[in-house]
């Protein structure tokens, strides 16, 4: 959560009900939201261990998208793991019940994740937009090295640039009263708009169009191979351009339920003065509305990923336990995806 300095008095002097009691309307309703927070939290955070799992353990899986998948796994696990417990005892509280250095180191954590997860859906599309576009010269120079390089500068960089972020809008020094809220002056928020949010949407927004209309040609030019029967060799060709056209569409999915999560944030982010007293419930909604980004995408990849499929069953019935199992067969009729 952003906000200008201009605005900071304004912001911490805003109708918020920092008492924690009588929130609900009664104590089953109350205990209700914690069992169901509580069980998204486990949710998101099993289901993208599991991913980390898959990935790292099977090595039919060592492939340059898995890899960038894997990082942004590990992001949405950490936003279970640690950003999605505050956000919901904030929500369900309607107060802060932490102290300011652990707002801080919240808001840290919380700017960081988002700026990993941002640059890793962008860095799908750009592998996606490459692997479709130029496939033998992809096949070529992109490695799983690769990938982990850059993932690995992403959260670099991202750990850095927040740091840097949040400490000269004195952050560390500074915290709403009773809120977790983070300041920021005018300059800095417009950068940060735009780093963090308008340059790798559209980006992402972008490449997809861009293979959509590739993956559009490669279907068409795939039945007219079809129809000349040409078999033996041009068979493998026709299956691994399908395996391509097929993974760029599920992470088309994965990318549009990203941007659909993310923009509505943004928006609120930049029509604070708009929403004047209703700023608070609105942006926690857009927020909450964010992080379950985190829980939708290991249901994305169990529903359109047969190889997680497969993996999950394997690691549910501990066959992963068993000697040389990280060899096991896990991508079957879906290889390249």
């Amino acid at each position: 959560m952003i906000f200008n300095e201009n605005n900071n008095t304004a912001n911490c002097q805003l109708p918020f009900n920092s008492s924690c009691l009588n929130i609900s309307s009664s104590m089953t309703s109350y205990v209700l939201l914690y069992v169901f927070a509580a069980a998204i939290v486990l949710f998101t955070m099993c289901g993208n261990l599991f991913v980390i799992i898959s990935v790292c353990h099977f090595h039919q899986l060592h492939t340059p998208t898995n890899i960038l998948i894997l990082s942004l796994a590990m992001s949405d696990f950490l936003v279970g793991l640690f950003v999605m417990p505050v956000h919901v005892l904030i929500w369900i509280e309607s107060c802060s019940l932490f102290e300011p250095i652990f707002c801080s180191f919240s808001n840290m954590i919380s700017f960081h994740l988002t700026f990993v997860s941002v640059y890793n859906i962008s860095f799908i599309a750009v592998d996606r937009y490459f692997a479709l576009s130029n496939p033998f010269l992809y096949s070529k120079k992109v490695s799983v090295l690769l990938a982990f390089i850059i993932t690995t500068h992403v959260w670099i960089v991202s750990l850095f640039y927040n740091c840097a972020l949040l400490y000269l809008n004195g952050n560390f020094n500074h915290v709403c009263p009773g809120r977790c809220l983070p300041r920021m002056d005018e300059l800095w928020f417009t950068a940060d708009v735009v780093i963090v949010f308008i340059l790798p949407c559209v980006t992402i927004i972008i490449l997809y169009m861009k293979v959509f209309f590739i993956a559009r040609r490669h279907a068409v030019a795939i039945r007219a191979t079809l129809q000349d029967r040409q078999r033996v060799n041009d068979q493998s060709n026709v299956y691994s351009s399908k395996s391509e056209r097929k993974a760029a569409k599920v992470l088309g999915i994965l990318v549009s339920v990203f941007l659909i999560c993310l923009i509505p944030y943004y928006i609120c982010m930049l029509l604070f003065d708009v929403l004047a007293q209703s700023y608070d419930r609105v942006v926690n909604t857009m927020v909450t509305l964010f992080f379950l980004n985190s829980t939708i995408n290991p249901i994305i990849y169990a529903l359109f990923y047969p190889w997680f499929q497969k993996s999950m069953k394997l690691i549910l019935t501990f066959r992963i336990c068993r000697a040389d199992s990280s060899l096991m067969n896990v991508l079957s009729e879906t290889r390249g995806l």
